[in-house]
């Protein structure tokens, strides 16, 4: 990978940066980068190669190369997507005159020396962190920006005098304020050599208890969750030799496909993401809750405890004793002895699983307390399995339950929930009643997912069941292969003995390749969850995330602005009241996006209904005002858009969404979006057309509504009326 020609493709307008002066330093640097990329990628190609042709192995030590084939894999392909645009800038230090190079990853040549830092290590904070206020030691500080592999510009800023040595392309933009004026696609853009300082402050915060990240439209939440994701992978003792421990819950499935490439380009490709939807099979097909009574009454956690009593319920002993019988003699089994085998499950476990640790407990004590000396125990037990009435009254006592059958019932049969949940008001049983008790909402997720972790995989027992069964045959099997070995060995050291040896039969019986379940990797437990959009997660909402992570470690990101539900309790208050103790809060101000035209429209429209609402301060313009129009004129609008602009995208936000009349009438593009204002949240548009703005409702749903989907708008902002 020599580079054969200038790594610099600069435009004639920039001709005063191609001075020598100012680039050769960085022209040797690049070359020695690019000898160091080739060896790297032929070093880990080899290694991969090596490491997939190596013997598979058993239980740790495959998982062990599974990872290391995974780490592999995505290194070689990081290197291999951005050759030397890995390289996100320089630093020069007061202390050293030579530039430090920062980069998506560390980069060293043949002898040691650094090429690149990481941007996640110490050594690279000041690129990020650095400020005239305060220069973290830095005289200067070089950013580039890369297109098609070459830079195309950079942009010097200087902390010291002599800084300005060698430090001569200045610009009255910063290289953050220039990129935030280009063209947006359907995926995120790439922002890691442009984060500020107060977004690197949050990126870099540690990660126990709840970390909050408040702040406005623009401000950079996302980018800031995403890019912690990836440093706490790199820095995080809890979280490095475990990746895949990480989870990003998004709004939805279009903020997911927006953010998709963020984390691979960083080098992260082991990040489970999903929306709250996703963590259910019965989340794709759930409807909106159309009460808003009963969605207010499912938001609540306490009627989570409905489920624990649901359970409960099918997990008491029988009250009055019974005779087992056996052909030999008659077992007294009392209630004390149906109560003690009821406790001896271990806490925790979900009600299927420890159904068979129950059972297993009962045929103990039955077999305890068998008398007859003369009678082998074995078959004793084999008796009391096979025995019908015992079998009967157990499955009844502790039957197989099923999550879904359980939720339900609570909603289709009155007693059972005035059982389960005896605090509720008569009129409250009545209104969560339903006559399909299976037409699941949104708001049933939360009952769902509690009654899945209490009672597990309906189907798990089963499994197990099969496999140890399988394990078992296969043994047997071993077994008769090994008395035939024996059997047929006339050598004089008889070495066919040695399989009979335990460990022998234990090797030659390979379990995994027995049937077993795929895993859930949505199951958890997790490490540390980062939740954008957190305002508008319900209490309920709140428990589907902290029972899939047992160390409480969050990044919890969101405006409180823009709640549709309204949040007017602290972040604070909600948090500890939903289970979370250590919070930190830190705080974005800036809207680095929302051009100040547009903010300027939208910051009355959300005070109207918060006069309190943390709206950033925009430090941008675009130079274009805000349109104000006629529905009629639609058409015309997107299709001179998209004559005029040959990239970027627009969306056109209504209450109907995709399919309203409004996206029927503009020239099909793949350009143009049509979404809901829900829907909308977490993207940016170059252009934005709210179509009647009024019909997204009344009250603080339709002012958030209509202040979300405005401050979209990167560019241009329309908004049309009938």
């Amino acid at each position: 990978m020599t580079v054969s020609s200038s790594a610099f493709d600069l435009p004639d307008r920039l001709a005063a940066k191609r001075d020598p002066a100012l680039i050769a330093v960085d022209e040797q640097h690049f070359a020695l980068i690019a000898d160091s990329l080739e060896r790297s990628i032929d070093d880990l190609s080899h290694r991969l190669d090596e490491e997939r042709k190596a013997p598979g192995g058993e239980g740790e030590a495959a998982l062990t190369r599974d990872l290391e084939i995974h780490r592999l894999t995505a290194q070689l392909r990081l290197l291999r997507r951005f050759g030397l645009d890995l390289c996100l800038g320089r630093m020069v230090s007061a202390n050293d005159p030579d530039p430090v190079y920062v980069g998506r990853l560390g980069l060293t040549d043949p002898e040691g020396e650094r090429l690149l830092v990481d941007w996640r290590s110490p050594a690279a904070e000041p690129f990020f962190g650095a400020t005239y206020a305060n220069p973290m030691g830095l005289v200067s500080r070089r950013r580039y920006r890369w297109t098609r592999g070459r830079i195309s510009d950079f942009w010097d800023e200087v902390f010291t005098p002599e800084g300005f040595e060698g430090n001569a392309a200045l610009d009255d933009e910063s290289a953050f304020i220039a990129s935030l004026g280009s063209s947006r696609s359907t995926r995120m853009r790439d922002v890691l050599g442009t984060i500020q300082a107060d977004q690197d402050a949050i990126i870099r915060a540690g990660s126990p208890g709840a970390l909050v990240v408040d702040g406005g439209p623009g401000t950079g939440k996302t980018v800031v969750a995403l890019h912690r994701a990836a440093y706490l992978l790199y820095s995080d003792p809890h979280l490095v030799n475990h990746r895949g421990d990480v989870l990003v819950v998004g709004p939805h499935a279009g903020y997911l496909a927006y953010v998709d490439d963020v984390l691979p380009s960083l080098g992260e490709e082991g990040v489970q993401t999903c929306t709250l939807r996703d963590l259910l099979v019965e989340g794709a097909a759930a409807a909106h809750e159309t009460d808003p009574a009963i969605a207010r009454l499912k938001s609540s956690a306490d009627l989570l405890r409905a489920v624990e009593a649901a359970v409960r319920y099918y997990e008491e002993p029988p009250s009055r004793p019974m005779t087992v019988g056996t052909p030999w003699a008659d077992i007294r089994l009392t209630a004390a002895e149906w109560a003690e085998a009821f406790d001896s499950a271990d806490p925790g476990i979900p009600h299927n699983e420890a159904r068979d640790q129950v059972w297993e407990a009962l045929l103990d004590i039955l077999v305890d307390l068998f008398d007859d000396g003369e009678v082998p125990l074995h078959l004793v037990r084999r008796s009391l399995v096979q025995n019908e009435e015992l079998t009967r009254t157990f499955a009844k006592a502790w039957p197989l339950l099923d999550p879904a059958g359980i939720v339900g019932d609570l909603w289709s049969v009155p007693a059972y929930l005035k059982l389960c949940a005896p605090w509720l008001p008569h009129a409250d049983f009545e209104l969560l009643q339903r006559t399909d008790a299976r037409a699941w909402t949104v708001s049933d997720l939360p009952f769902l997912d509690a009654a899945r972790q209490r009672i597990g995989d309906p189907a798990a027992a089963r499994r197990n069941r099969r496999r140890e069964a399988a394990i078992a045959s296969a043994q047997e099997e071993m077994a008769r292969v090994i008395d035939h070995l024996i059997e047929a060995d006339d050598s004089e050291l008889q070495v066919m003995k040695m399989l009979r040896g335990q460990d022998f039969q234990n090797t030659l019986v390979d379990e995994a390749a027995l049937p077993n379940a795929d895993p859930d990797l949505l199951a958890g437990p997790f490490a540390h969850i980062i939740v954008d959009e957190a305002q508008e997660l319900t209490d309920a909402e709140w428990q589907m995330l902290l029972s899939r992570n047992p160390t409480r470690s969050f990044t919890v990101v969101g405006d409180r602005a823009q709640a549709r539900h309204g949040f007017t309790e602290s972040w604070q208050r909600r948090l500890e009241r939903v289970g979370l103790t250590e919070i930190t809060m830190a705080s974005l101000s800036i809207n680095y996006r929302t051009p100040e035209e547009v903010m300027a429209e939208a910051e009355p429209v959300i005070r109207a209904a918060l006069p309190d609402a943390n709206v950033p301060l925009s430090i941008r313009s675009s130079g274009l005002p805000v349109i104000h129009g006629s529905v009629a004129d639609l058409g015309s609008i997107v299709e001179r858009w998209l004559e005029a602009h040959a990239e970027g995208i627009g969306s056109l936000i209504s209450a109907a969404g995709p399919g309203g009349t409004a996206s029927a009438v503009v020239p099909p593009s793949p350009r143009i979006r049509s979404l809901t204002p829900e829907l909308s949240k977490g993207l940016e548009f170059d252009l934005v057309v709210l179509v009647d703005p009024e019909s997204f409702g009344g009250g603080i749903e339709g002012a958030v509504d209509r202040y979300v989907a405005m401050t979209r708008a990167t560019q241009q902002l329309v908004i049309l009326t009938s």
